[in-house]
């Protein structure tokens, strides 16, 4: 999750790419060069140790664009394929 945010921050959507399951991946990434992601909040995690192959990170973002600060939170699914994490989706509360 935290190198997934570095991404966004950086703008490097080849790591997005290589870290978004293919079935849910979107085609293009879209990175926005208006929003600057300015902080990441681990809020919960399920999952995800070393003999998961899936698990969930509960998160807020916060970033700012032309309209202010604001913050996107949400819980999300990762599975691990071929030893690597990769997100998944939203889950549902």
């Amino acid at each position: 999750m935290r190198s997934r945010f570095t991404a966004f921050a950086t703008k490097n959507a080849d790591h997005l790419f290589r870290t978004w399951h293919p079935r849910t991946r979107p085609a293009d990434l879209g990175v926005d060069d208006l929003v600057a992601w300015t902080r990441l909040d681990i809020v919960d995690t399920t999952g995800g140790l070393e003999n998961d192959d899936t698990g969930t990170v509960h998160f807020r973002a916060h970033y700012r664009d032309s309209l202010g600060d604001h913050i996107l939170e949400e819980n999300s699914a990762f599975v691990r394929r071929a030893g690597r994490w990769l997100y998944l989706e939203p889950v549902a509360d």
